[in-house]
């Protein structure tokens, strides 16, 4: 699957220079970590902003720790698996 704007992202913390962003899905973690996946979000992403990833892949429930790497632009988003 495919990050959906109407399963958007939510900001849950804001200092500095980075944001903690909270996303609930069912896509597995390796999905969501996979270059271009919060493309058609990238004007509310900065590089080094964080993402709580709550999901239920394959009917386990997981927290992962994403650290965005990049978002320039209108290219892509990439994220880095923190866990």
């Amino acid at each position: 699957m495919a990050y959906a704007t109407d399963n958007p992202l939510r900001k849950i913390a804001e200092g500095g220079i980075n944001s903690v962003w909270l996303y609930v899905d069912g896509d597995a973690i390796s999905t969501i970590v996979g270059s271009g996946y919060f493309n058609s979000d990238y004007q509310n992403l900065k590089e080094n902003d964080v993402i709580l990833v709550v999901g239920a892949a394959g009917g386990t429930e997981t927290v992962d720790l994403c650290v965005v790497s990049s978002a320039s632009g209108a290219t892509t988003v990439t994220t880095a698996n923190g866990t």
